[in-house]
């Protein structure tokens, strides 16, 4: 395996791990979230805390997203590269 596959495989991991780590964290908040709160007074609290949960995965959301671009990108070139090995290996 040459250098710049190397490099190439374990960038793309990375991206792969660091992408799940932020769905698994963003999953976590969202089944912390409280479906419905109540309109009253009552539950001022519970309504604040979900509120916070909410900021915090609209926070994680934009990286989420350009990351997901981003890995998809990185798996069209680890593909094509492979690709292009292979039919170089027949040649």
């Amino acid at each position: 395996m040459t250098q710049f596959a190397m490099v190439m495989m374990i960038s793309w991991g990375a991206l792969v791990v660091i992408t799940g780590a932020l769905m698994f964290y963003r999953a976590r908040l969202q089944g912390n979230e409280i479906d419905q709160v109540s309109l009253d007074d009552t539950f001022a609290r519970e309504r604040s805390e979900n509120e916070a949960l909410a900021a915090k995965v609209n926070k994680v959301q934009p990286a989420i997203h350009v990351l997901g671009w981003l890995v998809t990108a990185v798996t069209v070139v680890v593909i094509a590269y492979w690709v292009l090995d292979f039919i170089k290996q027949f040649k």
